[in-house]
């Protein structure tokens, strides 16, 4: 499908100075698509040019229109002299190409320079016509679209579910390539960020062409990935949901309420007898459901696309829709094992939920020779992706939900991690009218086990349910997916974090990876014991998006955990914690050991006062037997397949233990989680706002022991969570929700945790650096204040009095309040920014602060070019900060994703109009920032 792309260059403004002597500039503008190059005039002398350029045409075919990005460049033309580079602009094409997003993408750029950062606006038109082409042997994929959230998006309703797509594309990193040594920093980092922004597209692409042959129209869940490895290369992979999509009415795309907190999957009338409507519909019974319309090809090894819920057996028709396509995950028949990147799904979906499906692999990287053959990094996923499927069919499951996989490098060792959580699926949602609502375990059915009680796979203690008392339930549950909407929960949930330390001996080659492999399994053993006593601490029984991540360094190792915890009431209640002591002798030791016991039954207690974890009273069966006490029912409703023996009470000082903290910080009115809805709370307030927070550690004592580091560490995180409860302090009561933690160690002694705000704490020889997003939400009170509702408006004013909208940025996938009516694209962006003079930029606080706002602003104007005013499902992936205070040099790489949408206020039922400039965002940054 040929096409044609136009670029106007209308104006400029706030350029910076490049002529001393007139304190001027003399800007011209070069434009390049492919390997077509056009230039505006020079307008001398002037910070605010008008170029009011003609239309620059470029005849391209829509593979490229895919691959490649549209280049500003932005110069100061010298006489005498080479042109100075002030900036570049980079735009993605891709939104412009599917048949619902906008027609052109027209507004204010930030001109962006990686030394320098921003200087100034560019206004710039893009249009695209495309031409109708037949060709069956295309390459392109347009009119597929993508998006970042992890649940059906609001607007959309599922037709059909294909399965799981992969891809991923390798090439040479520009920055240790020979030529390198000879080039700027800027050439250097320009051209990295070139390659980048092509392989990004590339993959996008390809990923798209398998959907196409699948019989989809859409990707969800879309996770895009970079690989540094060094002087190994470059790897960008991918991974999503390949679906079929169909537009839903405006009046149906509603955000989370108190009574529902699922996005809408269907618009069509519930069949009479058959209660809720069916979310997922099937295409004409030409095509089976949940089924690729046809084999899909590859230039690598991988075949994981070709996954669907249908079993094939043998060589048979495809099943009639009238009968199960699920069989007993114990028979005989062949089934494809589907794997999901969704998180949210809707009720019912989840038959039964096995518990979180886990596999780590130490890699040891050599060199890219052939971009053309990722044979090997693929051959590696596809490893990962057959143990995390063994694992999920050694709990009786047939599909894994909540899927992921990420990377941890360090020099030649690349750490692979994959997760998901095994389920059962319901294959009634492939047919409309057949979900039968006649039983009562819809609230409790994906708690009950999956595998056979008697062969289970694992040691574990079992109970009835105590909602239906019919089948058996797990005494905890973890998962990776979101809280399912039919869950009945007791109470609310909240944030709980794990996080380990570990030493390590500086290796190379296949000595390191065996020690880094060694102390693995021990480590995430650590982890999840730690979830246990923490979570018997808050008085709850199941985890809820919990994710793991393990970062390798050269002299340590990094386990950090998140997830939400939550009281399932349909769970037994948890044990209590019990502290032995080792020298019953000594009078003294025993006193110690006493008031810890004490403190430890204290904090339950008062966590289930702060949490309103009070489960109801057991009463009697409709049979008429009478249902014991909590402690008596969890030994008389154990599995018959256990042993006599009495399983003890966890034993803290058991075994040679490192200690790790217990104790809660109880900020009364503040309440955390890391999933998008906070379990216990739905009277969301439209007083939003997201933070940004990254800090970075640099350990003043080399020789620090294991306990050292876990102090430092913990420390760290507790202390970065009530730096923002103390900034919070004036919208309480409110609820931190999608807490996001990054811990990396990108150096050999630099610790760097994110959690979506950028802070410093310390210098030394060694350093952590933390990350985190955050979003923010007023819950359970009336409305704020009029003074304070004021301050928290998302319009401005120009001077002319025209109302300006700021671009709202959020990791959910949804704006309490309001409406989404369209999604305009991804926004999928690579930044890199160095610089010589860091302790004159602020040192590393104020480097990194600039940069988010800087990398905020663009994005935020990019949003705001294809008409929309939101950018949800906001992710920052990548967070890579490297520094040499020696030199006082320091670089950092970011690549921030998501879905730019259009929404309008519930409360308004009017658009909110549309955004007239970025120079507000560019001024102010990112919401929250600090």
């Amino acid at each position: 499908m040929p096409g044609k792309l136009k670029a106007k260059i209308v104006a400029g403004r706030h350029l910076p100075v490049m002529d001393r002597a007139s304190d001027l500039t003399d800007a011209f503008v070069e434009v390049k698509f492919g390997n077509t190059t056009f230039k505006t005039d020079v307008f001398p002398k002037s910070l605010n040019p008008q170029w009011n350029s003609e239309w620059f045409k470029f005849e391209v075919d829509d593979e490229d229109l895919q691959d490649e990005p549209l280049q500003i460049t932005v110069l100061d033309h010298d006489t005498y002299s080479a042109n100075d580079a002030i900036g570049k602009v980079y735009i993605d094409i891709d939104p412009l190409l599917s048949c619902e997003a906008a027609t052109v993408i027209s507004g204010w750029f930030p001109i962006y320079d990686t030394i320098h950062g921003i200087r100034g606006e560019i206004n710039v038109l893009v249009k695209v016509d495309l031409f109708s082409d037949l060709n069956r042997f295309r390459q392109s994929s347009c009119g597929v679209k993508f998006f970042c959230t992890t649940s059906i998006p609001r607007c959309y309703r599922v037709a059909l579910v294909h399965g799981f797509v992969e891809e991923l594309v390798v090439n040479e990193d520009p920055e240790y390539q020979w030529i390198d040594r000879i080039r700027t920093p800027r050439a250097s980092n320009e051209a990295r960020q070139r390659l980048i922004s092509l392989m990004s597209g590339e993959l996008q692409r390809k990923i798209g062409l398998k959907v196409l042959e699948m019989g989809g129209n859409a990707v969800v869940g879309y996770l895009q990935c970079f690989d540094l490895e060094g002087e190994s290369g470059l790897v960008v992979r991918a991974i999503g949901t390949a679906c079929t999509l169909d537009k839903l009415t405006s009046n149906a795309c509603n955000s989370p309420s108190k009574d529902s907190k699922e996005p809408v999957f269907s618009e069509d009338p519930p069949h009479p007898l058959s209660g809720p409507p069916t979310p997922l519909r099937t295409l004409p019974s030409s095509s089976p459901p949940f089924s690729p319309s046809k084999p899909c090809s590859r230039q690598s090894s991988s075949s994981d696309t070709d996954l669907s819920l249908t079993p094939r057996i043998g060589k048979t028709s495809p099943p009639s829709p009238s009968l199960c396509t699920f069989p007993h995950p114990h028979s005989e028949t062949r089934c494809e094992f589907p794997i999901f990147t969704l998180t949210c799904f809707p009720p019912g979906f989840l038959v039964h939920v096995g518990g979180v499906v886990s596999t780590r692999s130490v890699k040891l990287l050599d060199r890219i020779h052939n971009p053309d053959e990722p044979e090997t990094r693929d051959a590696w996923w596809e490893e990962i992706r057959q143990e995390i499927k063994s694992h999920a069919k050694a709990l009786g499951c047939h599909a894994v939900v909540g899927y992921s996989e990420s990377t941890s490098i360090c020099e030649e060792v690349c750490i692979l991690s994959a997760s998901g959580t095994a389920a059962m699926l319901n294959p009634r949602f492939m047919r409309e009218g057949c979900l039968d609502t006649g039983g009562s375990d819809h609230s409790c059915g994906f708690a009950h086990i999956p595998y056979d009680e008697f062969n289970m796979p694992f040691p574990a203690q079992l109970t009835y349910c105590y909602h239906c008392r019919r089948q058996k339930v797990p005494d905890v549950l973890f998962t990776t997916i979101d809280l399912p909407a039919e869950a009945e929960v007791t109470g609310k949930g909240c944030l709980i974090q794990a996080r380990l330390c570990r030493t390590k001996k500086k290796a190379q080659g296949e000595v390191n990876a065996t020690s880094i492999s060694n102390l693995l399994p021990f480590m995430e053993y650590e982890l999840h014991t730690q979830l246990m006593n923490k979570l018997k601490l808050r008085s709850m029984n199941a985890l809820f998006g919990l994710r793991i991540q393990i970062s390798v360094g050269e002299n340590m190792l990094l386990g950090l955990a998140s997830a939400t915890g939550v009281y399932l009431s349909a769970l037994p209640a948890p044990g209590g914690i019990q502290i032995a002591g080792k020298t019953p002798s000594d009078l003294s030791y025993d006193q110690h050991i006493s008031t810890m016991q004490k403190r430890i039954d204290d904090t339950i207690a008062k966590n289930k006062e702060l949490y309103n974890i009070h489960p109801p009273e057991c009463i009697e069966e409709v049979v008429g037997s009478p249902i014991p006490d909590r402690q008596r029912s969890s030994r008389l409703f154990r599995s018959t397949s256990e042993s006599s023996d009495e399983l003890s009470e966890l034993d803290l000082s058991h075994g040679k233990k490192d200690a790790f903290v217990l104790e809660v910080w109880l900020a009364e009115w503040f309440y955390s989680c890391n999933t998008e809805v906070m379990p216990g709370i739905h009277n969301w307030t439209s007083g939003l706002q997201m933070f940004t927070s990254v800090r970075v550690y640099r350990l003043s004592n080399a020789n620090l022991t294991n306990q050292g580091l876990n102090k430092i560490f913990t420390d760290l995180c507790e202390n970065l969570l009530k730096s923002l409860y103390f900034k919070l302090r004036s919208m309480i009561p409110c609820c931190l929700c999608h807490l996001n933690f990054t811990v990396a160690v990108p150096e050999e002694e630099l610790i760097q945790v994110r959690g979506h705000t950028y802070l410093r704490s310390g210098e030394n020889e060694e350093q952590l650096q933390f990350s985190m997003e955050l979003f923010s939400s007023s819950e359970r009170c009336s409305p704020l204040p009029e003074g304070r509702s004021r301050s928290l408006r998302s319009t401005r004013s120009l001077p002319c009095g025209a109302p300006v909208t700021v671009v709202k940025m959020t990791p959910l996938s949804f704006l309490p309040g309001t409406r989404i009516v369209k999604y305009l694209g991804i926004i999928n962006m690579f930044f890199i920014r160095e610089t010589t003079s860091l302790r004159e930029e602020g040192g590393v606080s104020g480097f990194l602060h600039s940069f988010i706002a800087e990398v905020f602003a663009m994005v935020r104007a990019h949003v705001a070019a294809l008409g929309g005013n939101a950018l949800v499902s906001y992710s920052m992936k990548e967070c890579v900060f490297m520094e040499n205070p020696n030199k006082n040099q320091a670089q950092c790489l970011i690549n921030v994703s998501g879905d730019a949408v259009i929404f309008i206020r519930e409360s308004e039922q009017e658009a909110i109009p549309p955004l007239l400039t970025s120079r507000q965002t560019s001024s102010t940054g990112a919401d929250g920032t600090t």
